[in-house]
């Protein structure tokens, strides 16, 4: 996946929920990033957590989150 491709689709407090959501796009066939600053994997990220998809899979990404939260709540 080439970075310039990506677009942050969420932006989540810790990388447990980022990792959550992106288990969310998996499952629906979207291939996605996280990107964090966590120092190389050493520390928790130290700020907030954003999800990347692919320019073409926004509107994809987003319905599969927003269906995903609908479950939930």
């Amino acid at each position: 996946m080439k970075t310039t491709d990506l677009v942050r689709i969420s932006v989540f407090p810790s990388l447990a929920d980022a990792q959550i959501a992106q288990g969310v796009l998996d499952d629906a066939g979207i291939e996605s990033m996280i990107q964090s600053d966590n120092a190389g994997g050493m520390y928790p990220a130290l700020d907030a957590v954003a999800l990347l998809v692919r320019s073409e899979d926004v509107a994809g990404a987003k319905e599969a989150m927003n269906r995903q939260s609908n479950r939930r709540g």
